[in-house]
């Protein structure tokens, strides 16, 4: 009897090793998805903020004079090569003309300026880099937005590129090649 479930045993043995020859085939490899990593677009670079409110008297009112002055004198070097953010964090009434006098000096030296706070500053900078993406690449493919990573994505850059690619793609689905969940698929 111990005998039986030895050669049972050893039986089994030949038939995995014989199994384990055979190629070990990646289906994700074979299946045709493209996969996103946003990631590959999250903005880089310094980022700066320049608030109008610490050029303001008592940092609530806008006084022509000292207000020109103020930025005047400002030292514009420290924006160089830097994405800013131009805000006002006072609750003060902003005239057309400070933002624009504003964004005049800050222009030469900054590589991109955008109203708003760092928040609003980093949405736009992704929105422009997704906007660079090639969406004809994705024509009548099978596309995976890539879930998780290292870097937190925002919602509205899965929103957007969806948008992107929807006119194009064949399917659309988010996660990772092994699993995913589907979010559009051409009729």
């Amino acid at each position: 009897m111990f005998t039986d479930v030895v050669n049972r045993m050893a039986g089994c043995f030949v038939n995995f090793t014989e199994q384990m020859t055979e190629p070990i085939i990646n289906k994700v490899a074979e299946s045709g998805l493209v996969t996103i990593d946003l990631e590959k677009w999250y903005p880089k670079g310094e980022t700066a903020v320049f608030d109008l409110k610490d050029h303001l008297f008592m940092q609530m009112i806008l006084k022509e004079k000292e207000f020109r002055e103020a930025l005047k004198n400002t030292d514009w070097s420290a924006y160089r090569d830097k994405y800013v953010a131009l805000t006002c964090s006072a609750d003060a009434i902003i005239p057309v003309w400070a933002w624009m006098l504003a964004a005049s000096y800050l222009q030469p030296e900054a590589k991109e300026i955008v109203m708003g706070d760092e928040q609003e500053l980093h949405k736009r900078l992704f929105l422009k880099n997704l906007s660079a993406i090639d969406v004809n690449e994705y024509a009548d493919k099978r596309v995976v937005i890539k879930g998780c990573g290292e870097t937190p994505i925002e919602d509205y850059v899965y929103m957007e590129i969806t948008k992107m690619l929807r006119p194009v793609a064949k399917s659309i689905m988010y996660g990772e090649p092994c699993s995913t969940v589907p979010v559009f698929k051409k009729k």
